[in-house]
């Protein structure tokens, strides 16, 4: 028996969000194995072409080309994933796939389209809504006379967009990736920011990006000591060399307008990288949070992808990406709805509807949100005997959970919450080591998956302790131009399974012994 043809109209083949998309939408079809699955590609804005080819575990799709056959036997189901005026029914059953709208409103056409198929998908609630409430006065042609009024009069369905999880929230092996290469970013605590910079001039463009460097530049300049950087993996819709050059000259310009020669960096990725390489990107342990003030999502995959790492976002209070978002690691940032500028108008945006505006004043939440995580290990073995009844199962899932925040952050500040908990620091060490307390209990240790190793529970008495305090030049590891504040142990110090202090022989304050047992 043959299967009902199913062809798809989409841009598969491309980096974009909607070639994802469509990828995404091809596979579950093709792994149901209930459809002839017939692939027409198509192209998408400026975004460059010939993902597959580049990416081998997606070739398996251009076998799937469609050779046009398919045109001389009925079609059963027929699928355009595109922007909606674009819709034309072609099969015995027609599905209408788009990421729905950036703004509060429509166009005349989108509806149109909408209405020609029988089913249509969006992908969040925004859109839905957006799409829900359009209402339009239908014209006569012939007469120019009002006629009745134009809404949606076919389906409409959330079909939620995902990410692949064996790709993406994998946990690396290191946390500095290996193919992906951030040496030249000096700083060790960025802000990534991830889209297209386009449309529009500064402070008109969807994404927002010119606002974002500006406001970076502002918020951190003139600061004493160590600051963030920002990263940007973008471009002006493809990665091209005359993409990268125009970013870099977007950038420039916005730092000459600063008054202030003391600046933080921004560093530019530009170029096309494949899931893994974005998912390493996201992992880094120099990346710390996602940052987007766009003024209107359809959906935000980026945000989405980031999402996996648990790592904090800040992000535009506004759109489809709030579906997904979870307000335990997102801030978002309160704004106002303002007119769409001419200067972004085209033909998904009409100057009518209105997008999202980021407060200037909260964007200054870039200062206050920069969490680093603080623990005091020897909570999880004081608390051991009690946690449980008192936070509950659900609750204990993230409780003392120092390794993933350390997997998540790139590092962890370790102290001993004095006077609840004692100073010796080698019940600190022995604590996160082994999860046990200094008798030994419980004898496989505490939530044992979250304990540290020697080196990071050293690191985090000490450099990542002199990080999160601001004291980093002057504390934290013996190097030229620091303190030399250190001790001298009268013994190696071990990962003995059991708890044995050690003792200082020799203590050093700012260069000078304050302690000695000779």
């Amino acid at each position: 028996m043959n299967k009902p043809v199913f062809v798809i109209s989409c841009p598969f083949d491309t980096y974009s969000g909607y070639g994802a998309r469509s990828r995404d939408i091809v596979k579950a079809l093709i792994e149901l194995n209930k459809y002839d699955v017939k692939l027409l590609p198509q192209r998408w804005g400026s975004t460059s072409w010939g993902f597959c080819k580049d990416h081998p575990e997606w070739t398996f799709l251009l076998k799937y080309l469609s050779h046009r056959e398919w045109q001389k036997t009925p079609i059963d189901y027929w699928m355009q994933i595109t922007i909606p005026n674009e819709f034309q029914p072609l099969g015995k059953f027609n599905i209408g796939v788009t990421a729905g709208i950036e703004s509060d409103q429509t166009k005349p056409e989108w509806v149109e389209g909408l209405n020609r198929m029988d089913l249509n998908w969006v992908s969040s609630n925004h859109a839905k809504s957006v799409f829900e409430k359009s209402s339009f006065d239908r014209i006569d042609k012939r007469t120019n006379q009002k006629v009745g009024a134009l809404t949606l009069q076919k389906p409409i369905e959330v079909v939620f967009e995902g990410v692949d999880l064996t790709t993406y929230g994998t946990k690396l092996e290191n946390t500095t990736p290996k193919s992906l290469d951030l040496s030249n970013i000096k700083e060790s605590f960025c802000y990534l920011f991830v889209g297209h910079w386009m449309q529009g001039s500064y402070g008109h463009d969807r994404k927002n990006v010119g606002v974002l460097v500006k406001e970076f530049y502002e918020t951190f300049k003139d600061i004493k000591g160590s600051k963030p950087a920002l990263i940007l993996k973008a471009s002006v819709g493809t990665s091209s060399y005359i993409s990268r050059e125009e970013i870099l000259n977007k950038i420039a310009k916005i730092r000459r307008s600063i008054n202030s020669k003391n600046l933080p960096n921004v560093y530019l990725l530009n170029g096309d990288f494949t899931d893994k390489e974005m998912n390493e990107l996201y992992s880094h342990s120099k990346v710390k949070a996602m940052v987007s003030t766009t003024k209107g999502e359809g959906f935000g995959r980026p945000l989405l992808e980031f999402s996996t790492t648990g790592k904090p976002i800040i992000a535009s209070g506004w759109s489809g990406h709030l579906d997904f978002l979870n307000t335990g690691f997102t801030t978002l940032l309160k704004g106002h709805l303002e007119n769409v500028h001419p200067s972004a108008a085209n033909n998904w945006l009409v100057t009518e509807s209105k997008w999202f505006q980021v407060d200037p004043k909260d964007l200054k939440l870039f200062n206050t949100y920069a969490v680093f995580p603080s623990v005091q290990p020897t909570h999880a073995t004081t608390d051991q005997r009690w946690a449980a009844s008192k936070l509950g199962a659900e609750r204990m899932k993230g409780a003392y959970a120092y390794k993933s925040l350390l997997n998540q952050f790139g590092m962890i500040a370790l102290g001993t919450d004095f006077p609840i908990e004692y100073t010796n620091p080698y019940y600190t060490i022995h604590s996160a080591v082994h999860r046990k307390n200094a008798k030994g209990f419980p004898k496989k240790g505490f939530l044992a998956e979250e304990s540290l190793s020697i080196k990071e529970t050293l690191k985090g008495m000490t450099i990542w302790g002199a990080f999160a305090s601001f004291q980093e030049k002057e504390l934290g590891s013996l190097e030229q131009g620091k303190h030399a504040t250190f001790f001298i142990l009268d013994r190696p110090l071990n990962k003995s399974s059991t708890f044995s202090p050690n003792y200082s022989w020799k203590t050093f304050v700012k260069g000078e012994i304050v302690h000695s047992l000779d």
